[in-house]
């Protein structure tokens, strides 16, 4: 096991953002990506669960096989290099804009690709049953629709009206039930039990495939890229990262970003076992996390540089940037990359950054608050 050291730099408040790879024997810390950096606790050391075998990335073949099926719904989503993003960055800065897919986030990749191995292996379900904050739901309810599926989804109470009614919007039944992601995860699974639905998980090597699409675009696009940064909600944006780098042999190094107000991957990636973490981000949504999940915490542990925690002050403040350079909107774990990009800008001089607006569902309401604060 690890232990938790804080770090010595000048600034105080990017210390106790930032977590870079343990030193098992010493417990130290390294605040430079570009350093020699021993590496996060070993895939031995975390938690094994009964239920739960070890998840293989997909391959190079089997991310290229993924497209296709993306395709059919909707084409590479682009990449820029934007002018202004990189000067207030300092560095050459390239933003992934999975905003743009029909339903405004990457998940909706990897719920084409779920669907479509249910269906190549015969076992579409006639219903199905997921739990989610927003995007993944929305990705479930489009690929259950377009395979002629009913789609019931829990979402906790609170959640963003316009997630919400863009669920609906897909034929989602929606139900409302707990306080976070993790009890309406809960109730999804007994109500799966209960009624012979089919569980649709958050982290599963199906929806891995489709997620890594974004990334072996993105990667393919810009191989000059030095560093992205991921953000970290369930885990498969981070691991789809991991696999399209692999199978690519890109060189770029994968930064973590967690909500500094949600930090169960960032705590169990230090302490090489799930650690529970209360959650108490009010802005990013789509990483508010209880728990993290053990298949993504065996890939993320031996590849990931290191992890950011990035504060909802940093993250509206990402979302005011990127508006006002690109015109583009974020929804707050969708500039969470940026933010923690931001944060860490002295150490990117001289580097290639890459970072993605992952999604765009912001309530209007709480946009024009971030605005205008």
């Amino acid at each position: 096991m690890t232990t938790r050291t804080p770090l010595a730099t000048d600034d105080a408040h990017k210390s106790d953002m930032l977590i870079t790879r343990s030193n098992r024997e010493a417990g130290a810390f390294s605040p430079r990506p570009s350093a020699v950096k021993p590496p996060l606790a070993d895939v031995s050391q975390l938690e094994a669960t009964a239920s739960e075998s070890p998840t293989t990335l997909p391959t190079l073949q089997q991310i290229e096989a993924a497209a296709q099926v993306v395709y059919r719904e909707f084409q590479a989503t682009p990449q820029y290099h934007w002018a202004l993003l990189s000067q207030r960055l300092g560095s050459e800065c390239w933003v992934k804009h999975e905003n743009h897919t029909p339903v405004g986030a990457f998940k909706l990749r990897g719920g084409l690709t779920y669907f479509d191995r249910l269906k190549r292996r015969g076992v579409l379900p006639g219903s199905v049953i997921s739990a989610t904050r927003g995007n993944h739901g929305q990705s479930i309810g489009w690929a259950a629709r377009a395979h002629g599926v009913a789609c019931s989804i829990v979402v906790p109470l609170g959640n963003s009206l316009e997630k919400n009614a863009a669920m609906r919007a897909l034929g989602v039944t929606l139900i409302e039930y707990g306080t976070d992601f993790q009890q309406s995860r809960e109730h999804a699974i007994s109500l799966a039990t209960q009624n012979g639905a089919h569980m649709v998980p958050s982290f599963h090597p199906d929806l891995l495939s489709g997620v890594s699409t974004y990334w072996w675009e993105f990667f393919k696009a810009v191989p000059q890229l030095d560093v992205v940064y991921v953000p970290i909600g369930q885990g498969s944006g981070a691991c789809s990262a991991i696999a399209a780098k692999l199978a690519l042999g890109h060189k770029a190094r994968i930064v973590g970003v967690v909500s500094a107000h949600a930090t169960t991957y960032a705590d169990s990636l230090m302490a090489g076992r799930i650690v529970e973490a209360p959650v108490s981000t009010l802005l990013a949504d789509g990483m508010a996390c209880r728990i993290a999940d053990q298949a993504a915490l065996n890939i993320m542990a031996p590849h990931l540089d290191h992890i950011v925690k990035v504060s909802d002050v940093e993250v509206a403040q990402a979302m005011r940037d990127i508006y006002i350079d690109t015109h583009n909107v974020a929804e707050g774990a969708g500039a969470a990359s940026y933010a923690a990009a931001m944060q860490e800008r002295h150490l990117l001089r001289g580097q290639v950054v890459g970072t993605t607006l992952s999604g765009g569902n912001v309530d209007a309401g709480v946009f024009a608050k971030v605005l205008l604060a």
